[in-house]
């Protein structure tokens, strides 16, 4: 132990300037002797050290030629320690450099003889040495992004990727980003399953836009689904991917920009004016509609209301009077003679209650009398009213029988009513 001690002791100030085994004789240092020893010196007298471990005898010369003074060569036991330790230190470095250490967010793949091994997470880890196993780093925390349609801004096309063409045969120009980052049990997939998984991953999220694309019309495409068309092409973008086994999970499909080719923006625009207008137009007529027909529909229902009150009203007068008469005539079976009187004096009493006309006697006598003729009829129209409701009164449109009419006196005679003042007998007036 003392022999490597000294082969590795960097403080021996004996470093470069021989006699290093103490049996040779020093040599003479260049220039004045306090500067550091050179380089070819340092190796030589290295060489030397390492040549009395195994037994061989120092030399003075250059490039480790023996000098021809003879040495004193070493022990067959330290030769053997000497070796040992060598082999042990060797091994033991071989060893140490199976150490390695993964970072946050990175998983190491390991692989045997190139074949896939293991996969280790974040930390301090150990593998066999080179050129048993070796490991490859890959961070799964890494969010990838590539665009599709443009490079940095919207303004630098890239027409061949942002051209495609919809079901109605139209073409629109579509820009979108795709972000996207490893699984953390897809790391040996996308280092040795795929031999450019990024460029597939690109030509994936191309395809799938096509083919939702080309499925749908353009106006769906341009206005009210571009969230529908980003998730569907998500998610067949890691269809295909899981089926090529790449590793990767796709975080987010978004579309950036969506328009028809420049050539034809213009008449494009004329003709997303016109559906405009005519939208804008089917919403006032649609309005007008929802204003008229609740209208409509409300004076159609009154009015069936109304004609099913009259209905009613007719129907129940109807049955009303058909009853009345029935019950007249019941009581007319049992006495004729009676109900005829009864009918007639009811009816003169009906007429006499409307009409203006004054019936007297004027037979003889000519006292003349002033009869308030409009007072009279208004009083008697009052009296005739209160006496309605309790005599039970007759319904208008209600058919009256036959009334026999009795023989008029000639003394009974008509006169008008219409003057305020008459010549009347006052003795002879009928009530």
């Amino acid at each position: 132990m003392r022999l490597i001690s000294k082969l590795f002791n960097l403080n021996d100030p004996g470093w470069g300037r021989g006699n290093q085994n103490g049996n040779e004789p020093p040599r003479r240092p260049q220039g004045n002797g306090d500067g550091p020893p050179d380089l070819d010196e340092v190796w030589r007298d290295f060489n030397n050290r390492i040549g009395a471990i195994f037994g061989r005898k120092g030399g003075g010369g250059r490039g480790n030629r023996p000098t021809g003074t003879g040495g004193a060569p070493s022990s067959p036991r330290n030769t053997r320690i000497g070796l040992g330790v060598i082999v042990v230190v060797l091994v033991a470095l071989w060893l140490a450099s199976g150490f390695y250490i993964v970072q946050e967010g990175q998983v190491a793949v390991v692989t045997q003889f190139g074949k896939y091994k293991s996969t280790s997470q974040a930390g301090f880890q150990w593998r066999l040495p080179y050129p048993f196993q070796n490991q490859e780093t890959v961070n799964v925390s890494q969010l990838r992004t590539f665009e599709v349609g443009f490079r940095g801004s919207s303004r630098n096309k890239v027409l061949p990727e942002a051209l495609m063409l919809t079901t109605d045969e139209n073409i629109v120009d579509m820009q979108f980003v795709v972000q996207y980052r490893l699984r953390a049990d897809g790391a040996p997939d996308y280092l040795f399953r795929t031999r450019d998984p990024d460029e597939a991953v690109r030509q994936a999220a191309e395809t799938a836009m096509r083919e939702v694309v080309g499925k749908k019309p353009m106006d769906y495409v341009l206005y009210e689904g571009r969230t529908n068309v980003a998730t569907e092409v998500q998610t067949l973008m890691q269809q295909i991917l899981d089926r090529y086994h790449t590793g990767t999970q796709v975080s987010t499909v978004a579309i950036q920009n969506v328009q028809p080719p420049e050539q034809v923006q213009a008449a494009f625009d004329d003709a997303v004016k016109a559906g405009q207008d005519r939208e804008r137009q089917i919403n006032e007529g649609q309005a007008y509609a929802n204003q008229v027909v609740p209208l409509a529909a409300g004076q159609a229902s009154r009015m069936n209301e109304q004609a099913e009150g009259y209905k009613a009203k007719v129907i129940g007068d109807a049955e009303g009077n058909t009853a009345r008469f029935n019950s007249i005539a019941n009581e007319y079976r049992k006495a004729p003679a009676v109900m005829r009187e009864r009918m007639y004096l009811e009816t003169m009493q009906e007429i006499y209650t409307r009409s203006s006309k004054v019936m007297i006697d004027a037979k003889d006598g000519n006292n003349m009398l002033y009869l308030p003729i409009d007072k009279i009829i208004q009083q008697a129209a009052q009296d005739a009213g209160k006496q309605a409701p309790a005599t039970g009164g007759s319904l208008p449109g209600a058919s009256q029988p036959a009334i026999p009419q009795p023989p008029r006196t000639s003394g009974q005679q008509s006169g008008n009513s219409g003057s305020n003042s008459n010549t009347l007998p006052r003795d002879r007036l009928s009530r």
